[in-house]
Order: structure tokens, then sequence, then C-alpha cells
């Protein structure tokens, strides 16, 4: 076993702070990590109350807000800081008086109207994803057991539960009871075929199972039922995108109700039942729409280069509560009349001295790759340009980057570095083409479409050629070690690698269950595709590293262990290469801790202060 500890180490000369360099006026890191992000809000029944997830104080605790306005009410004090990107939802009871949500690995509930929130799950080693059922009592929950995902069903009191869905040969995810409750509607992940996830129903009653969608290498997922229980909307990439499809509840009446060419986020019905409101992506702008359901035609609620996320329509379908964010502020909640799309907001992150800085809205590029592909970014280009470019792999890979918050990017372009974000093949947003277009080619293509992204930059005027980074998290930090690693030219001046990695087959072996599925959807078992595997390492090339790369990583990590930076640096020891690697105890995947935030930007910006900016000769 290795034990790995919290600490920092460096092989050659280690970068150092340039007394001559500045943060830019009206900047610090403490200001870019001052923003408490407000985010997973669900509307009560009764419409007047919004229950949201309000990360601060290194903590993800719940709260509750009026709709009309007001002060925040907490209702958990100890909810572990989770990442923002693999959280849930607190869940409001039909009849409004009770919350239940998961924390710290357990269903918790709680009463809305005040009181200490109660574990119920504790009949399990840990559960998630609890779904109201519509008498107010009961609750379904989700469970790992024999190594797939179980649902149960159980009350807000924590009753000993019964297993409604527990089949040996796949996962059961996203349960929606019907509007009577006598049936439910989940996504099925079958384990011999992980690229399909069909939509199943189950009788409450007797536990009969019945198949919606059953098409092989297809998705199917995210289940709605109308107000009056007679359809089903759900997502399908049957057409090549992400698009709304409808069917009864007996199978019958399956047809496409969206025709966008485009993909579809996420729906929610109205009402009356005769709109979903949804989240349409146009290249990495997520507008809010309405949707007739039985025309298929769309009109644009809110539109532009942002993100609406989460939609939740009011009683009497007069409004809807969404939240937004872009690159200029960032997620907070709002209220959004309908028809008229005015809009109303209800939370306030922004802060006043992030405000009097002047952020930058990036532009959509493109470029080709080595293949003729065409490689979709977004390029933010500095008011005063210090002749550094910095290009930023986004994580996933099966994501996109967006019109989003990102505020140490900002930073960073307030410095004067151009900051390109590609969305290299294997990306969301532009169909499933290309989104599958890195299956079974891990740190291949990608890996191309960065280098192309280096490229693009290099023939961009007022650039030294000479003067270009590489940094990324997760499979964007994977992407950094294959650049450096796989790149004759030497494109990149230097690397940030947060909490990514080299070993694809070491990393598999030692991630959490979803994360070996994960990897299994884009290159199969290594047990009959280990040569895929391999192609897809880096650390095997670590000899063709040239160039300096600053690795960071945390000790919780169960997404990509810990223990592939520790390899990676190892190998980097051995060959004699140049490095920087700091690790933090009691980080999961992704640095959640304030501190660790601002300890890992100020290592960032020294390193690529000293290796990108003029003064010091570079490696």
């Amino acid at each position: 076993m290795i034990k790995l500890e919290e600490k920092y180490e460096y092989n050659g000369w280690p970068s150092i702070a340039r007394p001559d360099l500045k943060p830019p006026p009206g900047w610090s890191l403490e200001l870019v990590t001052a923003v408490s992000r407000v985010r997973h809000h669900q509307l009560s029944p009764d419409g007047r109350t919004i229950a949201f997830i309000w990360d601060r104080d290194d903590l993800s605790d719940v709260y509750t807000l009026p709709v009309s306005g007001g002060w925040p009410q907490r209702v958990s004090v100890e909810r572990e800081r989770t990442a923002y990107w693999s959280d849930e939802t607190p869940q409001w009871s039909p009849d409004g008086q009770w919350l239940a949500f998961s924390m710290n690995g357990h269903v918790t509930v709680a009463p809305a109207a005040g009181g200490l929130p109660r574990k119920i799950s504790d009949f399990a080693g840990g559960a998630s994803g609890p779904v109201w059922m519509p008498d107010s009592s009961g609750l379904l929950l989700s469970v790992e057991r024999h190594d797939c995902i179980q649902l149960l069903l159980t009350d807000r009191e924590g009753a000993w539960p019964r297993p409604l869905v527990a089949r040996p040969d796949g996962d059961v995810w996203e349960a929606r009871p019907s509007p009577d409750g006598r049936l439910v509607a989940y996504t099925f992940r079958p384990f011999h075929d992980l690229n399909r996830l069909d939509i199943h129903l189950v009788e409450v009653a007797t536990g009969q199972i019945r198949k919606l969608t059953d098409t092989p290498k297809v998705r199917d997922w995210f289940a709605r039922w109308s107000p009056d229980g007679r359809f089903l909307a759900f997502l399908s990439q049957q057409s090549g995108w992400n698009e709304l499809w409808l069917v009864e509840p007996d199978g019958a009446g399956l047809r496409q109700a969206s025709r966008l060419g485009l993909d579809v986020e996420e729906i929610t019905w109205s009402p009356d039942g005769r709109l979903l409101a949804c989240t349409l992506n146009r290249s990495g702008a997520v507008d809010l729409a309405l949707l007739d359901v039985q025309t298929g035609e769309v009109a644009d609620l809110r539109a532009g280069q942002g993100y609406y996320s989460r939609p939740n329509w009011s009683p009497g379908g007069n409004f809807l509560t969404v939240e937004y964010e872009d690159p200029l502020q960032p997620p907070d909640l709002y209220r959004v009349e309908v028809p008229s799309g005015q809009t109303t907001q209800l939370t306030f992150s922004h802060l006043p001295a992030l405000v009097a800085n002047r952020l930058v809205m990036p532009e959509r590029v493109s470029y080709q790759s080595y293949d003729g592909l065409e490689i979709p970014a977004f390029l933010f280009r500095p008011e005063k340009p210090n002749g550094a470019a910095v290009l930023y792999p986004h994580g996933g890979p099966s994501a996109q980057y967006v019109f989003a918050w990102d505020s140490f990017g900002q930073y960073l372009v307030a410095k004067g570095y151009t900051y390109l974000c590609p969305n290299y093949r294997g990306s969301t947003g532009y169909g499933v083409p290309f989104e599958h277009a890195n299956y079974g080619d891990w740190g291949v293509g990608d890996t191309q479409d960065c280098l192309h992204g280096a490229r693009f930059l290099r023939a961009s005027p007022g650039l030294d050629s000479s003067r270009l980074a590489i940094f990324g998290g997760s499979y964007g930090g994977y992407m950094v070690a294959c650049c450096l690693s796989r790149d004759p030219e030497y494109l990149f001046a230097c690397g940030v690698d947060r909490y990514g990695d080299a070993n694809l087959i070491s990393s598999w072996a030692q991630c959490n269950r979803r994360l070996r599925l994960y990897s299994e959807v884009f290159l199969g078992h290594p047990a009959q595709n280990r040569q895929m595997y391999l192609d897809g390492s880096p650390i095997y090339q670590v000899e063709n590293v040239h160039k300096p790369v600053l690795i960071l990583h945390g000790l919780l990590d169960d997404v990509v262990p810990p223990q592939a930076s520790e390899e990676w640096v190892a190998a980097l020891r051995r060959a004699g290469k140049t490095f920087e690697y700091k690790t933090y105890a009691g980080e999961p995947h992704g640095f959640l801790k304030r501190s660790t935030q601002l300890d890992a930007y100020g290592r960032i910006e020294r390193f690529l202060d000293w290796y990108l900016l003029p003064g010091h000769s570079h490696v």
C-alpha cells in the first residue's frame, strides 16, 4: 500500500514569485475565490419558496428563500462541501411540509417550518437521490448494492425499505412517480451495453416492469410525467441530437416531439400540460425556451450569451424560476415571467469589487484539427495583452466549455493572458457524432485537437509563439499530460495539471465504481481492450516531456485517484524532468475549500508568470 501524505516537492529549479509582477488593478485571488455559489434550486409546490444549495463557509448547506424576496433561511448546518457538478437538488414534498436531500452520504428529511434534519437511510451504508411519492409520506431512494444502483421505497420516518427495482444486470437512475403514485418511471443502464439508456416503468404494487424504450447503443433518459399522467416526455439521442420525445405509459404513441437539430438539456411540464419549458444548447449558449407539446414549435423566453438551467414552473404557470450565469456574472436565481420573459433577480452573488472590474465576454471561434475536423472554441481577448496565452481544455471528456462563470479564467485574462477554451472531439453540445468522436481514442485525436489549438494561438496576431501554456483539470489535466508527452514540436512552454491522469489502467483500477464504468463507456473493459488503455496513457512517453509541469491533486480524490499523479511524478523524477508537485489533504476531486483554492491559484499564477512572461530564461 502506497501511503500518500500532503506534501510539496519539486525536481529542477522551481518557479518563484516575480516581484516585478503585481495582480491586475482591482483584482486579487481573494476576490476571485470570494463568490459563494448559489445553485440546485427547487420551487415549493405553492410557488412561494425556493429551496437551494449555497456553497459558503466551506459547506454546501440547504437554504430556503421567499420568491417575493427576503433573507435566506438556513435548513442544514453541517452538510459537507460538495462539488456543484456532482450534487443533487433538495426535494420538496408535494404538500410543501418537508424537504428531503442528500447529506454526507445519506438521505435526510427536514421539516420546512423548522427543526433539525434527520437521517432516514441508516438501514443502508449510504443512500442518495430522494424522490417523494405523491402522498408526501413515501420516499424513493437510490442505494449501491451488489455492485449496482438499486431503487428502494421507504417513508419520511425511515421505515425498513422495500426494494422496488433491484436488478443485477444494470443501474437504476432518475426515478419519477406518476401523478397517481401507481407507477414509477426510471432510467435503466444495462451493463452489457454501457452506451445505452432505456426508459422503464415499474408498478409500485406488484413490482412488474415495463420497457418503454429499448434501442441498442442509444441513450434515452430524463423521463418526466405530464401533469395528467397521460404522457412521459424524455430526451433521446436517436436523431443524432438530444431531442425531446413523447410516449404513453403503455408504450403507445412514441414520437419525436422536437426537431431542432441541437441539444435539449432539461425539460419540465407546464401545470396545464400544454408546454414544456426547456433549455437549449446553441453552441455553448444555453437558452430558456417554451416548446408547444402538440406542434413542436419553440419560442425563446431568454436567449443570448449565457447559461440557463433548472427551470421550475410556478403552480399557476405564470412564471418560472431558473438559475442563470454567464462569463460576466456568477450563478444566481431568477424569476422569469411567462410569456413576456421579463426577469427578476432573486439572489445576488456578484461582488461590487468584481462588478467594478472590466470582465471579458469570450467570442466563439473554430479551427481545423489534424484530420480536418472543425474544433469549436471560446476565445478571451484581454484588454491589455501580455503576448502570452493559455489553452484551457475542459474536464469530462463528455462535457463542454460554455458561456458560464469562470472567475480564475477572468483573472488570467485581466493579467493579459489570451485564454482559449477548446471543445475538443468528445465534447457535448455539437451532436452525437462529435460527442462520440473520441470513443476508443482517448489521448489521440483529442490531444491533436489541443495541439492544433496551440497552432491556432501561434498564428494569432500579437502573441509570442514561444509563450503558450496548457492548463486543465480532470480530463483537462490528462490533456496536459498527453500534450506535453506527445508533441515533437514542443508547442507549449509549460503545463499545469490539476487532478489529471497519466496511466489509464491503474486509474481505472483505483477510482470509484461510477468512474470505472464511465471509462468503459469510451474504452471498453481493460481486460478486452488493454492496448487501447495503454495507447491512451502518456506515462509511457514520459521521456518526451521537455517542458516544466505543475501537478496538483487532492488526497481524497476517488474520481482520478491521487495515485495517478503520484505515479506520473515518480516517472518524471526518474526521467529527470522539471516539475512541481503539491497535494492537498482532505480534498476530493476538484478543490472545494477556499484555502486550497487560494493556495492552488497562487501556485498556478506564479508558475505561469515564471515560465511565460518576459524576463525569464525559458526551459
